[in-house]
């Protein structure tokens, strides 16, 4: 739906494409304040509806663009002006060979068939006829080649979407570019008077929505939200794009506001993007996303983003701060805010189950930043610091940094790669050494970790073993250790280990005794060992605690 002049009389009507039943009914409707004037019949479900000014004459009426299908009606007056067909795609030429040897009598239609569906599963565009051609019962396939072979093949796509761009000027009624989006991955830029096409672009992917901006002589920017989820941006003088901004999400509705791109997305979240791609905030709403609008009330300077919500809620954001909201009778399926009639602050809304809602936006509103937190550093950054002043040594040390900050950057980078290096061999050695508690091992991979209780002189070590394999088990391991004698005596100076199963953490544990009364401490190394092998597979330091003297009774 879109707002427009078009009887020149300086108040604005509302126009709407109705949808219908998708199949008959469809309807393009034009409404004065609550009441339906007008209503023309449309030969195809349309894709969207457009205003724009395509002459210099006098009183300066515009005309209503339709898209439907692969056309678009041009309306003058609310009568009909001008059709416009999008140009016919190249067929593929083994498609066109394949159907001319049916014609010719040269394959049968079983071949056809299955030749056309073997270019289907290569990725091919075929043209309508082949692809109805194989959705067709086998039975009526022998009619339907009949009929349709000796006709020229013809692939024809459709509009999925449309805009406006000014050609030379930036006024409210200067003469508009049509701006169109297609099934095949297409932009097309129409000239309102000849209705030729100026400029051709393409996407990756199908374009569903479109944000318009500058001047098509000059400068413009053509924003566009494919159905891969991602978004692209063309400028003048590009014939095709192929990086843009990816979405996590699907995009439900696009909308430009000042310099950034506000995208409502399926996971319920709205996102604001810069046109360089960078991305600005994102904000999760309590319900699904059915409706995005701009609210630009360029009297007040005002600028917003309308959001339609799932449970019945119009919410009214500002940057990412919610300033309003209310609710509706019905979920609101499209939105729109402009001059409807002599306001120029009217919120149209168009609901679910077909109601109209229009709200009227005071004259004497104020729009104020009360309650409104605004992006960026708190206040308290503004504040001025009380810095000293600078010293003879600061100054100093800033003269011999600037006269040999080449040095200094090489001899930090000499040390840096100096730590790197030393980091590195002791790594190495540590797994030539199998002093790291985890097995580096692809057979044996395993997990060591030792833990001593008590005070002395006697100490009870516990040693826990975990296999941290998938699915295969450890077994002919064995636990032993190597410490100072004359310090301590360990009771299981060996201990063999059964199978250990993946997943389970195994506990063995021994005593300790401190065997001297001098009071220092060493270290005692536990090793766990493969049955006839005297390299250790993995190993623990264990420093143990200054032994308490023994009690005498």
């Amino acid at each position: 739906m879109c707002f427009g002049d078009i009887h020149a009389d300086g108040e604005l009507k509302l126009v709407v494409a109705h949808l219908g039943t998708s199949s008959k009914d469809m309807k393009l409707k034009v409404f004065k304040g609550g009441n339906l004037m007008t209503e023309n019949t449309l030969i195809d479900l349309p894709t969207g509806v457009v205003s724009f000014y395509m002459d210099q004459n006098m009183p300066r009426t515009p005309a209503i663009a339709v898209a439907s299908g692969p056309h678009i009606f041009v309306y003058k007056n609310m009568r009909p002006y001008f059709k416009f067909t999008l140009p016919v795609l190249e067929v593929n030429a083994v498609e066109e060979d394949l159907w001319r040897q049916a014609r010719e009598e040269k394959i049968d239609i079983g071949v056809l068939h299955e030749m056309i569906e073997e270019l289907r599963q290569q990725g091919m565009e075929l043209t309508p006829r082949s692809i109805k051609f194989l959705t067709l019962d086998p039975r009526e396939m022998e009619a339907f080649a009949q009929i349709h072979k000796y006709g020229a093949l013809k692939r024809q796509t459709v509009i999925t979407c449309i805009a406006t761009l000014n050609k030379s000027m930036a006024e409210d009624d200067a003469i508009s570019c049509l701006v169109i989006g297609t099934e095949a991955n297409l932009i097309y830029v129409l000239d309102p008077e000849a209705f030729t096409i100026l400029a051709t672009m393409r996407v990756p992917s199908v374009p569903v929505f479109m944000s318009v901006n500058g001047l098509f002589d000059v400068e413009f920017r053509i924003i566009v939200t494919c159905r891969n989820g991602t978004i692209y941006t063309l400028k003048r003088g590009m014939d095709s794009v192929s990086s843009g901004i990816e979405l996590n999400s699907q995009p439900l509705a696009m909308s430009r506001v000042g310099k950034h791109m506000i995208v409502g997305c399926m996971d319920n979240t709205l996102r604001s993007y810069t046109t360089k791609g960078k991305k600005h905030w994102s904000i999760k709403l309590q319900s699904d996303i059915t409706a995005v609008g701009v609210m630009d009330h360029k009297q007040q300077g005002f600028k917003a983003t309308v959001i339609g919500l799932a449970d019945k809620t119009v919410c009214i954001y500002r940057d990412k701060f919610l300033i309003n909201k209310f609710t509706t009778p019905d979920v609101v399926k499209a939105i729109l805010f402009g001059r409807f009639g002599r306001e120029d602050g009217s919120l149209v809304m168009v609901m679910k189950g077909g109601g109209l809602l229009v709200k009227i936006l005071k004259r004497t509103a104020t729009f104020e930043d009360k309650g409104i937190q605004k992006g960026g550093p708190p206040p308290v950054q503004t504040l001025k610091l009380d810095v000293p002043k600078k010293t003879k040594l600061f100054v100093d040390q800033t003269i011999r940094e600037r006269e040999h900050g080449i040095v200094m950057h090489r001899q930090f980078m000499h040390d840096l790669q100096r730590l790197r290096l030393n980091a590195a061999k002791t790594y190495a050695e540590s797994l030539m050494k199998s002093e790291n508690p985890i097995s580096n091992s692809h057979t044996e991979p395993l997990k060591l970790n030792a833990v001593v209780n008590g005070i002395g002189p006697t100490f009870k070590l516990k040693i826990n073993l975990q296999n941290t394999s998938q699915s295969d088990p450890v077994i002919d391991m064995c636990i032993g250790f190597s410490y100072e004698s004359s310090l301590y005596n360990i009771h299981r100076k060996h201990i063999l280990c059964p199978m250990l199963v993946p997943g389970v953490m195994y506990t063995f544990e021994t005593l300790v005794d401190c065997i001297s009364d001098k009071g220092i401490s060493d270290t005692i190394k536990v090793f766990v060992l493969k049955r006839d092998k005297s390299i250790p597979l993995i190993s623990a330091n264990i420093n143990m605690p200054v032994s308490e003297p023994a009690l005498v009774a």
